[in-house]
């Protein structure tokens, strides 16, 4: 069975190379999708589109064309993973887990106990929380077994 799996969240770590790793090494016939993990290069995706007289607009520019690929990416998606880390708030983490939910698209959240009181409503809608990126994979091998 194919499977194709959204990578979302964090990207100040190697999380995404360690699923990707442990899900090449059991041979699973996963296509690993994965938001744009390079900070700058996300902040700029809008300013093709011409100058923004403040950050604001700026950002919010950028935001609407990295949503054109992350929508895409998570409706394309069997599965979605959205990592929160400790050093940063990924509020866009959270935007992909509430869109998740509210189009009925199965997601794990990969976070640390610390985190489980800030993210109990993310987590309350997740089928599965993962501590560890082990964890991760070996949920995604049981999915995919016959």
């Amino acid at each position: 069975m194919s499977y194709r799996v959204y990578l979302s969240g964090e990207i100040h770590s190697a999380w995404r190379s360690e699923i990707k790793q442990g899900v090449e090494a059991l041979g699973l016939d996963i296509e690993i999708l994965s938001a744009v993990t390079d900070h700058d290069a996300s902040d700029a995706a809008g300013d093709h589109l011409g100058p923004q007289p403040a950050n604001f607009w700026r950002d919010h520019q950028s935001a609407k064309v990295n949503l054109i690929r992350t929508k895409g990416q998570i409706e394309k998606a069997d599965l979605v993973v959205i990592r929160f880390g400790e050093k940063y708030k990924q509020w866009n983490a959270a935007f992909d887990a509430g869109y998740c939910a509210a189009v009925g698209k199965p997601y794990i959240t990969l976070h640390s106990e610390e985190l489980i009181h800030p993210l109990k409503e993310v987590d309350a809608s997740a089928l599965a929380w993962a501590q560890t990126t082990e964890q991760v994979v070996e949920t995604l091998k049981y999915v995919l077994q016959p």
